[in-house]
């Protein structure tokens, strides 16, 4: 992504809201940043590596803020928000994006894996949503956007942990979409299918170091999950995370688009 983020064509007009993306230094959280930056928001970006996510951020210093915690730690996620909104004011747009996948058969997985998908990927979200959600609240309006994943939708085998996660987000955004339905707080899912990110690659590299196939076997048997026989963009994600957050959306929530090319319908 070097570089990219320095030739945007900013739109016209003074961003008119601020987005806090977590785990937004790569992938699908960079592309989520590049592009609502591009539409004029103010955007900060959480990750657990500081310097990862100022790296990114330099590249567009008035419109980008860079903030470190681990979203499952609550009082570090606290002291971020409280430098997120002392740099840009409140957050209007929650970007739940922070996640790891990690896989086992069950009876070999052990409790530490299974805490740390639940910790990392629903937990983490919970405690991100009560942190921003009294400033939404205070101003009538809010967009909180859930990246969860088809794991979220459909079970795959050596993944329990991780779908078990994801199953949870989504119950998590229906259930907190009704609680908010008159608040103009507006709460949805994007789930998408194989994507090509770094976290794929570093999937890939794992099955060809346990299974001994070649890096090409290996990403191919991702892609063929894909009806449309190719890797979701991290760009395809991001604009559908856009129009979740816009002004249009605001009849859409509770829901959970599935970005996967047909895989889930």
């Amino acid at each position: 992504m070097s570089g990219v983020l320095a030739n945007l064509a900013i739109e016209d007009g003074p961003p008119i809201r601020h987005a806090l993306i977590t785990g937004g230094g790569r992938g699908i959280g960079a592309a989520v940043a590049q592009l609502l930056v591009n539409r004029g928001l103010h955007v900060t970006v959480l990750g657990r590596r500081l310097e990862v996510v100022q790296a990114f951020t330099a590249q567009v210093p008035d419109r980008l803020h860079a903030v470190s915690a681990d979203v499952t730690i609550a009082r570090q996620v606290s002291a971020a928000l409280a430098d997120a909104k002392a740099r840009f004011g409140r957050v209007d747009v929650l970007v739940n994006n922070a996640g790891q996948a990690e896989s086992a058969p069950f009876l070999k997985m052990d409790l530490t894996l299974w805490q740390r998908m639940l910790e990392v990927n629903l937990t983490g979200t919970m405690i991100c949503t009560q942190a921003v959600l009294p400033g939404m609240l205070e101003s009538g309006w809010g967009r909180i956007i859930n990246v969860a994943s088809t794991a979220g939708q459909v079970g795959y085998a050596y993944a329990s942990a991780y779908c078990a996660a994801k199953h949870g987000v989504l119950g998590l955004t229906r259930s907190l979409a009704l609680e908010l339905a008159t608040k103009g707080v507006t709460v949805n899912a994007v789930c998408p299918g194989y994507t090509d990110t770094e976290l794929m690659r570093e999937s890939i590299e794992r099955v060809v170091t346990k299974t001994g196939r070649s890096a090409e076997a290996a990403r191919a048997e991702f892609v063929k999950a894909n009806p449309q026989g190719r890797l979701v963009q991290p760009e395809e994600v991001a604009d559908a995370v856009a129009w979740l957050c816009g002004e249009g959306s605001g009849a859409i929530t509770g829901q959970a688009i599935s970005v996967s090319g047909g895989e889930v319908p």
